[in-house]
């Protein structure tokens, strides 16, 4: 007698995704696949020979010397989210509250920023009506915004031009340039306002004016900590509020040892070059360099704009043209270890930008060890100083010796420096800064109809909804989403910097 045939179905293998770029978008991606996605195997291929991408920490004679950022913001979520499910909660670390404020060069010295001054607005209008930045005229003339009519259509326009618009054209060369350039490493006169501080669009068209709206809103915060804590102590700020940044105790490292700890042991490929992703028979093919190719049921692109566009030039040529309208730009940190007794500035703050109309290499310099005490030995100071950007593209290609020497005598004469440094970190970064133009938003909605035609591509990283840590990671997470169909097209939309 035959036996009755077998009709267990067979099993159903688990899903394949790729995830190519190993920085903190990508690495966010593959944790957001590996834990929400099902039965399915993850692999993350990357160039370099570790995992962070522009992010990571040197530690060498008890200094703690971030690669790229050094905090992140708390008022967008998805950073300290991250942290908590990974159990960081308790290395978070937030600023000296001793040197919560910054400066701003002014004829070759530093001045401080006038209190409650927050990127392109006053909080408060005595500080900028006494401060030496301005000139008499130029405080009439940012003054006279609370009078001026607001723009009410919809329309994009440069930070340059909204700025001169609303507050003149000194407040715009002496305040706002520089703490935006500090941010953003652009250009301003073509960074799209829309697509960077759009709130303060949203707070001209609300209230008219935008001294009114920044009062309007001082206000309610003080009346809320009041509530909250019963009584209320007024910390001074000026430029970020710093009360909403952290930094990890042992530095970024620790949060991206934390992920790769999570993730299954064999995800990452290091020195592995992708070089190009295309669809094929319903599902997508990576090629590598040297040969080879593999077959995925999704792929998110974690690398620059300019490198997505690279690699689906070939097969997504719609795709691949419109990715590649995103400029980039680049930059360069020096970092540099100072004996606190041979620097003669008192360092009561957390660092100083420098205005483009000061004609100096340098576009800003922080006092890591001031800002947070845990980065340098007792008796030591850890600067890093941020030069490049759109203001200097030159710079981030020029020699060791050559980039050392037009930065640190610029650094050591602003801050009264009478020794040599006793180590520094030189750290270059081409490419890697997207300038968000005028238009980028209706660029990332083009972006986004092409992606709706290829299911089960995903895009990540710094070059569509935000240049910031969070907003990365958030990326990442949106990008595992929608190669997996849990996302809405709506999803791929930008969020407020701050």
């Amino acid at each position: 007698m035959n036996a009755a045939p077998d009709r267990t179905p067979p099993e159903t293998p688990p899903r394949r995704y790729a995830v190519v770029g190993c920085g903190i978008s990508g690495l966010s991606a593959a944790l957001e696949l590996h834990e929400t996605a099902g039965p399915c195997l993850v692999e993350v291929f990357d160039a370099a020979p570790e995992p962070g991408g522009v992010l990571g920490t040197v530690s060498e004679d008890g200094f703690q010397v971030e690669r790229s950022a050094d905090n992140f913001i708390t008022t967008l979520p998805w950073g300290v989210e991250l942290c908590r499910k990974l159990g960081l909660a308790g290395a978070l670390v937030t600023p000296n509250p001793d040197a919560r404020r910054a400066f701003v060069v002014h004829r070759g010295k530093l001045r401080p920023l006038p209190d409650g001054f927050q990127m392109l607005a006053p909080t408060r209008w005595l500080p900028l009506a006494l401060t030496p930045l301005l000139s008499p005229a130029g405080k009439i003339r940012a003054a006279a915004e609370y009078f001026l009519p607001p723009r009410r259509d919809d329309g994009d326009e440069s930070l340059a031009d909204f700025a001169r618009r609303r507050l003149g054209n000194e407040v715009y060369q002496r305040l706002v340039e520089p703490l935006v350039s500090a941010v953003y490493g652009a250009d301003t006169e073509k960074l799209s306002l829309l697509a960077t501080l759009s709130r303060f669009r949203e707070m001209e068209k609300g209230y008219g004016s935008l001294i009114r709206a920044m009062r309007a809103r001082t206000a309610e915060r003080r009346k809320t900590a009041r509530a909250a804590a019963g009584s209320a102590k007024t910390i001074r700020e000026s430029g970020a509020r710093y009360g909403m940044f952290v930094t990890l105790r042992h530095g970024f490292r620790q949060l991206l040892d934390a992920i790769v700890a999570r993730l299954p042991p064999g995800t990452l490929h290091l020195s592995t070059r992708v070089e190009s992703a295309a669809p094929w028979e319903g599902k997508w093919r990576l090629t590598f360099a040297g040969g080879g190719e593999m077959l995925f049921d999704g792929v998110v692109l974690a690398v620059p704009a300019h490198a997505a566009a690279d690699l689906t030039r070939r097969f997504l040529p719609d795709l691949s043209a419109k990715l590649a309208q995103i400029d980039y730009t680049g930059s360069a940190i020096l970092a540099a270890a100072y004996r606190r007794e041979d620097v003669g500035h008192p360092l009561d703050g957390s660092g100083c930008v420098v205005p483009a109309v000061e004609k100096s290499p340098v576009l800003a310099i922080s006092f890591s060890s001031r800002k947070y005490p845990h980065t340098a030995p007792p008796g030591m100071v850890l600067l890093r100083i941020f030069a490049g950007g759109a203001r200097r593209p030159d710079l981030v290609d020029m020699d060791d010796a050559r980039l050392r020497a037009s930065l640190l005598p610029e650094v050591e004469r602003l801050l009264a420096i009478h020794g040599p440094p006793l180590k520094t970190w030189l750290f270059r970064w081409r490419a890697a800064m997207p300038q968000y133009a005028v238009g980028h938003l209706d660029l990332l909605r083009e972006i986004r109809r092409e992606l709706a035609l290829h299911a089960g591509l995903g895009l990540a990283g710094n070059g569509y909804f935000g240049v910031g840590t969070p907003h990365c990671i958030h990326s990442g997470q949106l990008a595992a989403a929608w190669v997996t169909g849990q996302a809405r097209p709506d999803d791929f939309a930008p969020s407020p910097a701050f």
